[in-house]
C-alpha cells in the first residue's frame, strides 16, 4: 500500500468519526455593543486617515470620535437600565466577557473620561500659532527624527498628528474589555489592546520631543515586561486548573470539579502552579495600577508624556486594572483568600507610604502628580483587601471620583506655559494666584480633593474605602493609609501655599486661554469633584447596587 493510499484512509477515517457540523460561535451583539461601537469608530478613524484631505482630518476625527464615546456610553447606560447590572447579569462572547454590575459601572467611566480626556487632546490654542496655522501638544510628524529636517519642514507645513484619536479610540476599546474579560486569555489580549496605542501616544509630545520618546521606551520594554509575567502566570493557572475561564478556575481551586482531561491529568490541582500562576497574574495588574514595587516606570512616564496624555493614561488605565484586579481576585481566587491578603497587605501598605513620602521631595508638577498616583493606588487597594461587597462598591466609587479629578489636574497643568511650552517646574508656579487667580483656585480644588478634604470627592472616596477595610478587618491599614494621608496633604497644601503665598516671579509662566474644549474638562472635573463630595450618596447607592460579580 502507498504511502499516499495509507494518509488518505487515514483521513477518511477520521472523516468519518468527526462530527457532522463544526458549530459556528455565537455573539450578544447587543450586550457586547460598547465595545464593538468604540473599536468600529476606531477602524473608522483610520479609514479618515487615509482617505481624508489632511485639512479636513481633525474636524472629522474629533466629530467621529466623541460621537462613537457617547453613543457607548448611552450602550452602557441603556444596558444598566434593562437590569445587565443587577439581576440579568450573564457571561456573553461564549464566556469570554462578563456583562455585570461592576463590568459596566467600570466601562461607563471609561467612556465618560475618555469624552473628557479628548477634548484636552483636541486643544489648539495654548501654543502661538506655527506658521499661521494652530497647533496642539502632538508632533507635528511623529515619524520625523526630533529636531531634524523632516521634522522642521512638517512644522513648517503646519501638519497635525490626528491619528492620536482613533489611537485613544483603540486603547478606550481596549480598556472596556479588560475589566469584563471573564477569561485570563481576553483578559491578555485586552492588555495588549490598550497598552500598545499608550506607548505610542506616550511618545507624540511636540514639545520636549527627546524626553517624550525616551518615556515611551520606557513605558514599552517595562509594560513587555509585565506582559510576560502576565502570560506565564495564565499559563501556569491553564496547566493547574485545565482551563482559562474564570468560573472554571474556581471551581478547581474551591474543589468543586471533577471532570479530568487525561492530558492534563498530571498536572491538575498541583497548588504550586496555582500559587505561581496567581502570583505573576497578579503582578502583571499590579504593574499597570502602579503599586509598589511596579511603579518605577509611572513618575517618567509621566513627565514625558504629553500632558493630555498623562491625564488620560493616569485616569482611564487605573480604572481599567482596577477592574481587571477586582474580577481576579473576587472571582477566580477568592478560595485563596488566606494567600494573597496578606501580600495585598504589604504591597498596599509600602504602596500607600512611598507614593506619599517620595512626592515631597519631587520639584516637578507632573512628578508630583505621578507620586500622588502611586499614593492613590495604595488607598484604592486598601478596599480591595476588604473582600467584602462594600469593598467592590467603594473601590468603584473611589476609581469613578480619582479620575475626574486626575483629568482635570492635567488639563490645567497644560495651561500654565512660558517659552518653552509648559512650564512644569514647582518654582515657576509661585504666586500663580495674583496672575491668574481662577486657574490657581481650581488646581487647587483638584489638590484639595487628592489630599481628602472634606467636602471634595477625595473626602468621600477615601472614607468609604478605609470604612470598607476597618470592617472586613483591615484596621492596621486604614491606620497607615490615614497617616500617608496627612503626609500627602503636606505636599498638596504645600503647593496651595506657593501658588497663593508667595511673590510671582517677572519672567514666570502665564496662563494660556483654553479654548472651550480644555475649559470643559476642567469644569466636568471640578464639577464631579464637588458634586460626589457634598452629595455623594446616591453615587454610593449607585456603585453599590453595581456591586456584584456575575459568577
Amino acid at each position: 500500500m502507498s504511502h499516499a493510499a495509507s494518509v488518505h484512509s487515514l483521513w477518511t477515517l477520521a472523516a468519518a468519526e468527526a462530527p457532522k457540523k463544526i458549530p459556528g460561535p455565537h455573539f450578544e451583539y447587543a450586550q457586547l455593543s460598547p465595545t464593538l461601537i468604540v473599536l468600529g469608530a476606531a477602524v473608522l478613524g483610520i479609514l479618515i486617515e487615509a482617505f481624508l484631505p489632511r485639512r479636513a482630518r481633525y474636524h472629522a476625527q474629533l466629530l467621529l470620535t466623541v460621537l462613537a464615546l457617547a453613543a457607548a456610553f448611552s450602550a452602557v447606560v441603556a444596558l444598566a437600565a434593562s437590569g445587565y447590572a443587577s439581576d440579568k447579569a450573564r457571561i456573553a462572547a461564549m464566556g469570554a466577557v462578563a456583562v455585570d454590575g461592576p463590568a459596566l459601572f467600570l466601562q461607563g467611566t471609561v467612556l465618560l473620561v475618555g469624552v473628557v480626556a479628548v477634548f484636552t487632546f483636541a486643544e489648539r490654542r495654548l501654543d502661538p500659532a506655527a506658521h499661521g496655522r494652530p497647533v496642539d501638544s502632538f508632533a507635528a510628524q511623529a515619524a520625523a527624527v526630533p529636531g531634524g529636517d523632516a521634522e522642521r519642514k512638517a512644522v513648517r507645513a503646519g501638519l497635525t498628528t490626528t491619528e492620536v484619536f482613533p489611537i485613544t479610540l483603540f486603547a478606550i476599546g481596549g480598556m472596556i474589555v479588560f475589566p469584563a474579560a471573564n477569561d485570563l486569555l481576553t483578559l491578555f489580549v485586552a492588555l495588549e489592546v490598550f497598552s500598545l496605542p499608550l506607548y505610542v501616544l506616550c511618545a507624540l509630545a511636540r514639545r520636549q520631543r527627546l524626553l517624550s520618546q525616551e518615556s515611551a521606551v520606557k513605558y514599552f520594554l517595562l509594560g513587555a515586561f509585565s506582559s510576560a509575567f502576565l502570560l506565564f502566570g495564565v499559563a501556569l493557572l491553564y496547566g493547574y486548573a485545565g482551563t482559562v475561564t474564570y468560573s472554571g478556575i474556581a471551581d478547581v481551586v474551591s474543589g468543586a470539579t471533577r471532570t479530568l482531561d487525561p492530558a492534563l491529568a498530571g498536572t491538575m490541582g498541583n497548588d504550586a502552579l496555582l500559587l505561581v500562576g496567581g502570583a505573576l497574574v497578579l503582578m502583571g495588574l499590579l504593574f499597570k495600577v502602579g503599586a509598589v514595587p511596579f511603579h518605577m516606570w509611572t513618575p517618567d512616564v509621566y513627565q514625558g508624556a504629553p500632558t493630555p496624555v498623562t491625564g488620560f493614561m493616569a485616569a482611564a488605565t487605573k480604572v481599567a486594572a482596577f477592574g481587571a484586579l477586582l474580577r481576579l481576585l473576587y472571582v477566580v481566587l477568592p478560595g485563596l483568600r488566606w494567600d494573597w491578603r496578606p501580600v495585598m497587605w504589604g504591597v498596599a501598605i509600602v504602596t500607600m507610604l512611598v507614593g506619599a513620602i517620595v512626592a515631597i521631595t519631587q520639584t516637578d508638577v507632573k512628578r508630583l502628580l505621578a507620586y500622588s498616583s502611586i499614593a492613590h493606588a495604595g488607598f484604592i487597594l486598601a478596599g480591595v483587601i476588604a473582600t467584602t461587597p462594600d469593598g467592590i462598591s467603594s473601590v468603584l466609587f473611589y476609581l469613578a471620583a480619582y479620575s475626574f479629578v486626575t483629568v482635570g489636574a492635567f488639563a490645567v497643568v497644560t495651561l500654565v506655559r512660558d517659552a518653552g511650552g509648559e512650564a512644569t517646574h514647582l518654582a515657576k508656579w509661585a504666586g500663580l494666584g495674583r496672575r491668574s487667580p481662577l486657574v490657581a483656585a481650581v488646581f487647587a480644588v483638584f489638590l484639595l480633593a487628592f489630599a481628602g478634604i472634606p467636602l471634595t470627592s477625595g473626602f468621600a472616596g477615601k472614607f468609604a474605602v478605609f470604612k470598607a477595610a476597618a470592617q472586613g478587618g483591615a484596621a492596621p491599614l486604614v491606620i497607615v493609609g490615614v497617616v500617608s494621608s496627612a503626609i500627602a496633604a503636606f505636599f498638596y497644601i504645600r503647593v496651595i501655599v506657593l501658588m497663593f503665598f508667595s511673590e510671582p516671579k517677572a519672567d514666570g509662566p502665564t496662563v494660556a486661554v483654553p479654548s472651550p474644549l480644555t475649559s470643559t474638562a476642567v469644569a466636568v472635573g471640578v464639577a464631579v469633584t464637588v458634586v460626589l463630595g457634598v452629595a455623594p450618596q446616591y453615587f454610593l447607592e449607585l456603585a453599590g447596587q453595581a456591586g456584584t460579580f456575575v459568577r
